[in-house]
């Protein structure tokens, strides 16, 4: 039987640090991700497995807590840790008793808000909190060190840009390990399945849904109005359920690492500023599942165009911040009069603005936006702004702003 391809994680120097550091590791992220694989091949037969997930293991973990702890004795991976959150008080209880071991624990979860509240009440102190994301795409280029281009420059040649449609391609494909380490796969199928299961295992754990049928509705309107301002009274108002459902049905994706809810970038100035958030989803394939789209021609072409380029330049800066084990601060900006910036990354005490266009043919104009947010914030932004593209040419647009191919972020 061949050997599983296994992609090297930017996360990996950040997990080998905080293993040598703290007593436990707690690596969170969605379903299928690779938090599994990630850990089982940097500690090859260091550590125990425990899957939480079959029925009855997850019984006997919380039936008796101490003994489960007793018979799977550090150091171990519990995998899917929500299972069984009973098993917390008991490893604070070992950690505790052998405080000075490092690395004791690594555990694994893909409900983000449950398992930080269940982890700060029971491991404050003595836990990491990781996350792991779908692949970048410099991970998938096997360049999982690579640096954004307002930081200091690779002496290495710059990888050959994708051919526009290759770019599409791809992004219909997504980031998850198992569609890129397996070209051959069907992704529709594969997202298919993926939407289900998450569906059947990790949201009907969840208490604020109960019709999924209905929720999965929900997840395509949300797919449709992806990196658009949302009305949570007019979604509410489309599917016919009240606007607290909606605002409890986005929570449950952001607990469970499906989007990212982007909001508006203030300051005092005086201009009337937008309040109103923008949703993404994480992962660029999942997104055009959802919306039904399956031909990267009329992807890039289509209404969605713009969103799908905008979901993945955000999602490439997010996912690689989270690897690095950062904590990203993104917004956008824009006033009532219609002035916007799609990206503002706040960077080591600046602003970096991006700003998205689905045209691979960059022009001066589409740095208009830049200039007029540097006359209000000058003193706060790194130089350039960036124009990122799906083409392939990189050059000044004027003294504010750089056109970036994507394939370049």
């Amino acid at each position: 039987m061949a050997k599983e391809k296994y992609i090297k994680r930017s996360l990996e120097p950040v997990i080998k640090r905080a293993a040598r550091e703290f007593p436990v590791v707690v690596l969170t992220g969605p379903r299928q991700s690779g938090k599994t694989t990630l850990l089982k091949h940097l500690f090859p037969g260091d550590y125990s497995y425990v899957s939480l997930e079959p029925p009855d293991v997850r019984m006997a973990a919380s039936s008796d807590p101490r003994g489960f702890i007793e018979l799977n004795s550090p150091p171990v991976i519990f995998d899917e840790i929500q299972y069984a959150p009973e098993l917390l008080p008991y490893i604070k209880e070992r950690v505790d008793s052998e405080r000075d071991i490092s690395g004791q624990y690594l555990l694994t979860g893909s409900q983000n808000l449950l398992l930080v509240e269940r982890v700060t009440e029971s491991l404050a102190g003595r836990a990491a909190m990781l996350r792991l994301m779908p692949l970048t795409r410099r991970e998938m280029a096997n360049d999982p060190g690579a640096l954004f281009p307002w930081e200091k420059k690779r002496k290495s040649a710059p990888e050959k840009p994708l051919a526009y449609m290759d770019l599409w391609k791809s992004l219909l494909r997504g980031g998850y390990p198992e569609l890129i380490a397996h070209p051959r796969r069907d992704h529709s199928l594969w997202q298919a399945s993926y939407v289900q299961t998450y569906l059947e295992r990790d949201v009907r754990s969840l208490r604020q849904v109960g019709d999924l049928t209905q929720f999965q509705n929900f997840l395509r309107a949300l797919a449709a109005r992806s990196a658009q301002l949302l009305s949570i009274s007019e979604l509410a108002r489309d599917l016919g359920v009240a606007v607290n459902t909606v605002k409890a049905w986005l929570s449950v994706l952001e607990a469970t690492y499906q989007v990212i809810i982007l909001r508006p970038y203030f300051a005092n100035f005086g201009k009337r500023l937008v309040k109103t958030p923008k949703v993404y989803f994480v992962d660029t394939g999942i997104l055009c599942y959802l919306a039904g789209l399956k031909d990267p021609a009329h992807a890039a072409s289509g209404p969605l165009g713009g969103a799908i380029m905008e979901t993945a330049v955000l999602s490439e800066v997010f996912k690689t911040l989270i690897h690095r084990g950062v904590e990203p601060r993104i917004h956008f900006w824009r006033t009532s009069a219609g002035q916007e910036i799609d990206l503002l990354v706040e960077y080591e005490g600046r602003l970096v603005p991006l700003e998205v266009k689905l045209s691979a043919t960059p022009q001066p104009a589409m740095a208009t936006p830049i200039k007029a947010f540097r006359k209000d914030f000058g003193e706060k932004l790194s130089a350039p702004g960036y124009v990122i593209h799906p083409g392939d040419i990189s050059l000044p647009l004027g003294p504010d702003a750089l056109a970036l191919p994507f394939a370049e972020l």
